[in-house]
């Protein structure tokens, strides 16, 4: 079987098409958010991917596909999941990271506003 690896330039290229994303960096890796939120970074193992995908979904992904996702210990209590660049494909990336832009938005709208209690002035 050949192997899906995907490269940096096939995650800058997945990257670029999703609006309002930017490249930075975080822990020394390259990094990207969406309105200042990370959504992924690479993980310093050179070899895994970390991705902001709420608990419900990273519940089901170790749990649907435990070769491609996984956690370390430093994640444990985290809404993130990491995934082995080698076995995950560009459109898969491209889903997970539209779904935490979407997650994203809807924690940042008003209904979140609400749950926290009014701003005192």
């Amino acid at each position: 079987m050949a192997t899906r690896k995907l490269s940096l330039a096939v995650i800058r290229r997945t990257v670029s098409a999703l609006a309002g994303v930017e490249e930075g960096t975080s822990y020394g890796t390259l990094a990207w958010r969406h309105k200042g939120k990370l959504l992924a970074r690479l993980h310093q193992d050179g070899r895994s991917i970390v991705l902001k995908v709420g608990d419900e979904t990273r519940d089901h992904l170790l749990q649907a596909d435990p070769e491609t996702f996984f956690i370390t210990d430093h994640y444990i209590g985290y809404p993130m999941v990491l995934a082995h660049l080698d076995r995950l494909s560009a459109a898969d990336l491209k889903k997970l990271l539209v779904r935490a832009m979407d997650t994203g938005a809807r924690a940042s709208g008003p209904h979140h506003e609400r749950a926290r209690g009014p701003r005192s002035r």
